[in-house]
């Protein structure tokens, strides 16, 4: 019978891959309203999956989606702004 065994370095990350850049950390902070937003509308679905959705569910997730929607339009925004030099450029 022959020992299996992983290679150590294969089985470890490498050290560059442990932990996020500063950059990485910055744009995940940039998408974090998105984020957020994506998450309330996940627990109003939610709520609605085990009992017949109530006129109170069907608002809260309506509201949900038009907050994801103005999250992902700021966030667009914001990611156009910083590219964009200026009007007719």
């Amino acid at each position: 019978m022959e020992y299996i065994g992983a290679v150590q370095a294969v089985v470890t990350a490498a050290e560059f891959d442990r932990e996020p850049s500063a950059a990485q950390l910055d744009a995940i902070e940039l998408e974090m309203p998105v984020i957020t937003a994506e998450v309330e509308l996940l627990d109003a679905q939610i709520i609605t999956l085990d009992r017949p959705a109530t006129e109170l569910d069907a608002r809260r997730i309506r509201r949900a989606r038009r907050k994801v929607l103005a999250a992902r339009r700021d966030h667009a925004n914001q990611s156009d702004a910083g590219s964009v030099s200026g009007v007719g450029a």
